[in-house]
């Protein structure tokens, strides 16, 4: 099993602090062994609303910085590490400035640019910031047509693209990322499964080791109706408590995640903590060497 480091520590009141801050957690990620670099796509700190499990997490006045600018700068920081975004929203950018965008992020960064998307679903900073926020059923929507914008502009198809909630008249997208660009589907909904089976290359969930089988076998059916070979999606997940507050259930947890075939798990400072480098150290020395034992 891989890890990856998920960082949404930006330190309070100290702004000065965030750059070098940010660029040494991604290099001690980096030099310690985590697979992948990624960021939250928010522009305010997210709250504690009851949909996440997640324990630490701040105010949204509290410090944030925009992803993909971030992202570009730790691409000039790293030289290895896959960088992402976990997960788009979708809501936030166009489709086709969302594919030039990641282009250009994959090829400053040498082809490490994974492309994470979601439907989105943080409506406070949508109404507070005048970006339009409709129902689950639209954002969906969109998120499928943005799947099938991004292959089309990553392909030798230059033409126009017209469905329900987008019309491009042309599909320009040059230069091209140098690879094959990964796409990363995030959600753990019968759509967002669906639509990882249907255009990812990758799946992340949050679910549960409780809950995660019930929604492989959800995404299982899906690759069958779509004449997808299961094997062939990379399994990801989010594991957002702190590994330090039991470190053995901590990895107990990722042993049981690996039984189920998620090939990476990421991690991450919690918001205040003081020292996000510190953190990645600690996981770097005490986790990722147990972890990739676990298959």
């Amino acid at each position: 099993m891989e890890i990856g480091i998920h960082y949404i520590d930006f330190l309070p009141n100290n702004p000065e602090r965030l750059a070098p801050t940010l660029a040494a957690t991604a290099k001690a990620a980096e030099e310690l062994g985590a697979t992948m670099f990624s960021c939250g796509d928010h522009f305010f700190q997210v709250e504690n609303l009851g949909l996440l499990d997640v324990t630490g997490v701040g105010q949204a006045d509290d410090p944030y910085l925009e992803g993909y600018t971030s992202l570009g700068f730790i691409a000039g920081q790293t030289s290895t590490i896959a960088l992402a975004m976990l997960v788009t929203g979708v809501t936030y950018r166009h489709p086709g400035v969302l594919a030039k965008t990641i282009s250009t992020l994959d090829i400053l960064s040498q082809g490490r640019a994974t492309l994470g998307i979601g439907a989105a679903w943080y409506q406070r900073e949508h109404l507070a910031l005048g970006v339009p926020f409709p129902r689950a059923r639209t954002r969906l929507e969109m998120l499928e047509e943005t799947l099938q914008i991004c292959r089309q502009m990553w392909s030798p198809n230059n033409g126009p693209y017209t469905g329900k909630h987008y019309h491009l008249a042309e599909t320009i997208c040059e230069p091209q990322p140098l690879g094959p660009l990964p796409i990363l589907v995030g959600g753990d909904g019968k759509t967002t499964t669906l639509l990882a089976a249907r255009y990812g290359d990758a799946w992340n969930s949050v679910a549960s080791p409780e809950q995660l089988p019930q929604q492989l076998d959800t995404l299982r059916r899906h690759c069958d109706a779509v004449g997808r070979d299961f094997a062939t999606l990379r399994l990801t997940a989010g594991l957002f408590t702190n590994p330090f507050d039991d470190l053995d259930g901590y990895l107990a947890t990722l042993e049981r995640y690996a039984a189920l075939g998620i090939e990476l798990v990421n991690v991450g400072p919690f918001p205040g903590d003081p020292d996000p480098e510190g953190f990645v150290r600690r996981v770097g020395e005490r986790i990722i060497p147990v972890a990739n034992q676990f298959e």
